[in-house]
């Protein structure tokens, strides 16, 4: 395989994994709030919270996201098999060689 096939597999997988844990942080909080807070928190403002479910939700799957990308980049040197996403403008000066 090559570099960019690599790097296309790779956010492939980086964006599935990433839906996957903010739906399951999504559930884990809802499921959490129906069973400490329903009865707490009045009925009008009830359909409220889902806001901050969501962002909770959101929040627990960057901290995810970052945590695994962390050890990945410990483990494995990107450069080597990954073509990389976003490449300067202007190629960088010649050295000169004396």
């Amino acid at each position: 395989m090559n570099k960019k096939l690599n790097t296309f597999l790779f956010l492939a997988g980086a964006t599935v994994f990433n839906i996957t844990v903010t739906v399951l942080a999504f559930l884990l909080l809802i499921f959490l709030y129906a069973t400490f807070l329903s009865g707490i928190v009045p009925e009008a403002a009830q359909e409220f919270a889902i806001v901050p479910i969501f962002i909770g939700a959101i929040a627990v799957a960057f901290f995810a996201y970052r945590l695994v990308i962390n050890k990945l980049l410990q483990k494995i040197k990107f450069e080597d098999y990954f073509d990389p996403i976003v490449k300067p403008r202007r190629p960088p000066p010649k050295k000169k060689s004396d």
